[in-house]
This record gives C-alpha cells, sequence and structure tokens, in this order.
C-alpha cells in the first residue's frame, strides 16, 4: 500500500508539472480555419517521429494521429519506423472557442495481432467530435497488459506499458491540449485486455480518474481465473503465428509464474495476484464504474448460428470474470453500471449475439459514451 502510495504522488507531480507545461506553452492557440492537427511539443520522454502517408493523408484537425518513440517502450515492429501511435479526437468546438478546456476520455485497445490504434477505433461512431471531450487512444500493443513487465530482457525488449501511460502520455496531452486537467474531468476505458488495463490504471490511480469502463474486459485475472490467465500466457507465447511480426516471449515475463508454485522468482502466483482488479475493488470506492460482457449464448462451442464464429467462447470467459468483478464490487461497497446482454436477445446487442466482436463493443460504447459525456462534465 506505501507503494502504490508513493506511485500516486509521484503520479499526481508529474501531472501538475504536465499542467504548467501546458500553460506555459499555451496549447492549441485559436485558429479561425483549422486544417491540420495542432502543433504538439516533446515533452515527458516522448519524442514525435513521422507518421506513415496513410494516416497523414487521412488526418484531420479534429482526428488525427501522431507517432511518439519512448525509452520505456521498444517500438512497435507492426510499425515501419518502430514508433507508438496515438490517435487524438477533438471537440468540434476545440478551435472556435480557445478558452474552453475539456474532459479527456483515454480509450486502450484489446490484445490482437498487429494492434493498433490508429485503426482500431475507427469503426466505433461514438468516438466522434461531437461528444465534447477530447479522447485519446494510446497504443497499448498486442499484448503490452497495460503494465511494467517482469522480465525488460526478452525479445520484445523494453515493456513498460505503465510508465508510459501513465508518466509520459497523460502528462504529455494535458500539457499540450487545453485539458481539464483533474480527477474529476478524466476516465480510462478499455476493450477485452485494455478493460483489465483500464481497470488496473483505474485502482492503481484512483487520484487519476473518476470514471473507468470494462468492455468484454479481462476482469478477473485471481485463481478463479485460471483460463484468463492462460489466455494472457498465450498472447505470449503463441507468437509470431499469432501475433506476427512481435516476437514470441517468455510465458513468464509479465507477471511471473501464473502458477502459485515456482522454483524461480517471483516463486509464486503474487504479481497475478496483485493486479487482480478484483483484489482491489475498494479502490474504486467513488470513482463511476461500468462493466460491458455478454456470453455469446453460452459454452465453449460458438452457436453455429453465430456468423461471428469462434470468438464467441472468448466472451463465455469473460462474463463469469465480470460476474466476480461485479460481486467483488458489491462486496466493497461501491456501486457499479452492470451490463450483461447474454447472446443479445431482446436487446441492442442482438445483432452481434453478445459475442466478443467490434459490433458488441460499438453497442457497449453507444451506451457508455453519453453517460461518460454527463459524468465527466463535458459540454
Amino acid at each position: 500500500m506505501k507503494k502504490r502510495s508513493l506511485t500516486n504522488a509521484l503520479a499526481a507531480m508529474v501531472l501538475a508539472f504536465g499542467t504548467m507545461a501546458g500553460t506555459a506553452i499555451e496549447p492549441s492557440a485559436a485558429r479561425a480555419d483549422p486544417t491540420a492537427p495542432p502543433p504538439l511539443t516533446d515533452l515527458y520522454g516522448l519524442t514525435q517521429i513521422p507518421t506513415e502517408p496513410a494516416y497523414t493523408q487521412t488526418n484531420t484537425a479534429f482526428d488525427f494521429v501522431i507517432t511518439v518513440s519512448t525509452p520505456q517502450v521498444a517500438g512497435q515492429p507492426e510499425l515501419d519506423n518502430g514508433g507508438h501511435h496515438i490517435r487524438i479526437v477533438l471537440p468540434s468546438d476545440y478551435y472556435s472557442n480557445p478558452a474552453k478546456r475539456y474532459p479527456v476520455l483515454y480509450l486502450l485497445n484489446s490484445s490482437y495481432p498487429g494492434a493498433d490504434p490508429a485503426s482500431f477505433w475507427s469503426g466505433f461512431g461514438a468516438v466522434n467530435s461531437t461528444s465534447g471531450m477530447i479522447f485519446v487512444m494510446p497504443d497499448g500493443g498486442p499484448r503490452g497488459w497495460y503494465s511494467n513487465w517482469l522480465n525488460q530482457n526478452s525479445a520484445a525488449g523494453a515493456q513498460n506499458w505503465e510508465t508510459f501511460h501513465i508518466g509520459q502520455v497523460i502528462p504529455f496531452i494535458d500539457a499540450n491540449l487545453r485539458t481539464l486537467a483533474d480527477k474529476q474531468h478524466r476516465g480510462v476505458a478499455g476493450i477485452s485486455m485494455g478493460g483489465f488495463g483500464a481497470l488496473h490504471y483505474a485502482e492503481t490511480y484512483p487520484d487519476l480518474f473518476s470514471q473507468v469502463a470494462t468492455l468484454s474486459g479481462d476482469d478477473d485475472l485471481s485463481r478463479n481465473s485460471m483460463d484468463l490467465r492462460e489466455a494472457v500466457v498465450a498472447s505470449l507465447t503463441e507468437v509470431p503465428v499469432s501475433f506476427a511480426p512481435s516476437p514470441a516471449v517468455g510465458s513468464d515475463d509479465v507477471f511471473g509464474t501464473p502458477y502459485p508454485f515456482s522454483v524461480v522468482y517471483p516463486y509464486s502466483d503474487v504479481l497475478w495476484n496483485n493486479v487482480d482488479p478484483g483484489a482491489h475493488a475498494a479502490a474504486l470506492q467513488g470513482m463511476g464504474v461500468s462493466i460491458y460482457v455478454g456470453n455469446g449464448g453460452g459454452g465453449p462451442v460458438p452457436p453455429v448460428s453465430d456468423p461471428h464464429g469462434a470468438n464467441i467462447f472468448l466472451e463465455w470467459w469473460l462474463q463469469g470474470a465480470a460476474q466476480r468483478l461485479k460481486a467483488n464490487l458489491d462486496a466493497a461497497g461501491v456501486p457499479s453500471h452492470f451490463v450483461d446482454y447474454g447472446d443479445g436477445t431482446g436487446t441492442a446487442w442482438a445483432d452481434c449475439y453478445g459475442g466478443h466482436n467490434g459490433l458488441c463493443w460499438s453497442h457497449d460504447l453507444d451506451d457508455l459514451i453519453p453517460r461518460l459525456r454527463q459524468a465527466l462534465g463535458a459540454t
């Protein structure tokens, strides 16, 4: 607990410096007819490097992708230049109302081959300039797990994702854009692996976020969810076949052994227990918590009528994890907005069969974003 408090204090200090830096550089001055994204200043260990033409040619003043490098996380092999994409969506009145500041919602991507926030979030209509919020979508890697890895000498190189996001991206955004840089106006949400990341960050840094949402998230990494622990391990070891061109790494490189006993450090699954969202449910006290999950029809075998196929069984695992998280929240006296749409029958999720797919997540966001807009004070 002392370590967590110290980490929170350091993060708050970094963000305070970010706010002061943002005042000093006067981020995003008014432009009568913006035709390009605002200029951003390199800060907090992030260095901007050229972004591929595929994105620069489609960037607008309100929706754009930048590329950064950082010594905290090795460059993504999925990108030609080895950097990390960050997609940013600004509100429609950002340039016409230069005195106004805005709440920020951080969106964290799932684990998938060639993970790239520049493209991952493009199909979700709720992520747009009409919300009154700034959306920030930082690279989470194909299997970064929103953590500082135990093994920093794996084939993947430096993997300090938590430091990258909390210590670099957040203060970089607050310094360069007109954000409301406080807890009350900052939220974090994620899909699948990103759902775990959102919970992990909110629980570890409760002074930074007032809203957290997990969509089909890996919400339980306790021994009750050995299936999800094995899914994490699979994302590390079953490459490059599944996650090409990222290199395969060791099964214990992120959190050590997923089993209760081991002959190598840390000799048990203590690190998994330390990051299990349910174990720290009480840390979300006073925060708005949203949980979305389905079951794809139930059971490990996808219903034959489902056009989305084999990904259905993933959601079935996640339903149990979400229910255990909800039980832990209830036991801790933490209210939550819990939506379990099962196989979707009779709900807005009917057309996605309650599965682990983008159409279900689009419906999740359609329900989530308007509520967060009000909760974060967007106007």
